[in-house]
């Protein structure tokens, strides 16, 4: 599978395993470590995580299994992200929900993701949401540290806005690497923003995290949806592939080269996902599906 170079040190695999409900999976720690041995056989070498994951679990869920194979942490890239607070037994001294993207919170939250991960470092760093209480000399302060430690090679944001990206980007000596932003068939925000303009921009390869919109087209109930489900198919018949891999196919082909989080425990469906790399739309089949979702031709 093609490799992206976010940076001279960090290099990720053109589709991203997530982990975002590996609480929901039931796996044992052998289970993850097979998952982990299929994906890698697939070309899957990067794994998406965050602090607050199955409230908090995620990571020390994982990191139980590389235990069990710690060859394994040789051949994997780590994504995390902090800067969300949860409300939570795990954090008994939060009585709201709320950002923290202060100096010694980063520091402490990185430090701690690799003390559940079972690693020496990560290779990439995000700040999960934008702050509206942020101080990005505080931000930058934590990323120099950081890097300089050996702890993490690469920082990026989620979510952000452009004007945020480049506000946080201004304080620090090098380049963020990435935006993780919510795309999908289902979810065209990030066209209206800015951001895939501001990414084009600046040579920058998002990650596309929810790119089979959580699930709701397969369970379509709404006109849109329903509406968008059936044109999907049509596609999918007409190609002789399964829905989700057209809609894989859809991000994919963009020019700006999304990089989908595919956040499934399932092999066969992590396997559809790599089959979507081979499935080619043609311009007017992604316009058929892009008018089909916003409910209107374009002008």
């Amino acid at each position: 599978m093609e490799q992206i170079k976010l940076s001279n040190e960090v290099s990720i695999s053109r589709l991203v395993h997530g982990v975002w409900r590996m609480t929901e999976w039931n796996m044992q720690p052998k289970d993850t470590v097979q998952l982990v041995e299929k994906c890698l056989e697939l070309g899957i070498d990067t794994f998406d995580h965050a602090d607050i994951y199955g409230d908090y679990q995620c990571e020390e869920m994982f990191g139980k299994a590389m235990e069990l194979a710690p060859e394994l942490n040789d051949k994997i890239k780590i994504v995390t992200k902090c800067g969300i607070q949860l409300v939570s037994q795990k954090r008994p001294k939060n009585y709201i929900k709320h950002y923290d993207t202060s100096f010694e919170h980063i520091v402490w939250s990185a430090e701690n993701s690799l003390k559940m991960l079972k690693r020496d470092n990560v290779d990439v760093l995000l700040i999960h949401r934008p702050d509206p209480y942020i101080n990005p000399e505080e931000v930058a302060k934590a990323f120099n540290k950081l890097k300089e430690d050996g702890k993490v090679k690469a920082f990026g944001v989620s979510n952000f806005l452009p004007a945020q990206f480049k506000a946080l980007q201004a304080h620090l000596d090098f380049p963020l690497v990435t935006n993780q932003i919510e795309v999908s068939v289902a979810a065209h925000q990030e066209f209206e923003n800015g951001n895939i303009d501001f990414c084009q921009e600046n040579g920058l390869r998002p990650m596309a995290w929810s790119p089979l919109a959580g699930g709701a087209i397969f369970t379509a109930q709404t006109h849109r949806f329903i509406t968008l489900k059936n044109v999907l198919h049509r596609i999918s018949d007409h190609m002789g592939v399964p829905i989700d891999q057209v809609m894989y196919a859809w991000l994919l082909q963009h020019p700006i080269g999304l990089i989908p989080v595919v956040g499934s425990g399932k092999i066969e469906r992590i396997k559809s996902a790599v089959a979507a790399l081979d499935v080619k739309l043609s311009r007017q089949q992604w316009f058929d599906i892009w008018v089909a979702s916003r409910g209107e031709g374009v002008a």
